[in-house]
């Protein structure tokens, strides 16, 4: 049991855990064993992204003041919050870790300003993540020039090979 004063800490950190991630994903872990919710919060760390068991009643209580208090119903039973900036890589771990382990399930949460539901934490989880992203628009960008650039090779190559007595 918790005395009153861990339970205004609990709640002051909870709040600003709310406020200050721009991503908030809940789930619930009923079944996994320790040694899969440490593996879990290990791959999660990895990544700078917190994974907090909560006390679903004090957590409504701090939900009520953040910009996740629509959040609040999926706080029943054994209940698990990833906190991060990345929503897409938070989402991209629980979903791999959850296709694996299936005790473990999605149930929604917060990016940015929206809310998502199930379905939306596994489109999240699909979207490609910011490197990615880059990496696909440098490569978009580069085969024009780099086609360009073997198109121009390949003429002087053929100008080169023209002898007087080719021609």
């Amino acid at each position: 049991m918790m005395n009153k004063e861990q339970k205004k800490n609990y709640i002051s950190e909870m709040e600003t855990q709310f406020q200050n991630n721009e991503a908030v994903i809940v789930t619930h872990y009923q079944g996994l064993t320790m040694t899969q919710l440490d593996e879990l919060r290990g791959q999660m760390r990895e990544h700078g992204i917190k994974f907090t068991i909560t006390k679903n009643k004090i957590t409504k209580i701090a939900l009520e003041k953040t910009k996740c208090k629509e959040l609040s119903n999926l706080f029943t039973g054994a209940t698990a919050v990833a906190f991060s900036d990345d929503a897409i890589m938070s989402a991209r771990i629980l979903s791999k870790f959850a296709k694996t382990n299936e005790n473990l399930k999605l149930l929604g949460g917060i990016m940015g300003s929206d809310v998502l539901d199930q379905a939306g934490v596994q489109n999240v989880a699909n979207l490609p993540t910011l490197d990615e992203a880059r990496a696909n628009i440098i490569g978009i960008l580069a085969a024009p020039a780099s086609k360009f650039i073997s198109i121009l090779l390949a003429r002087s190559e053929k100008m080169s090979n023209l002898t007087p007595e080719n021609s």
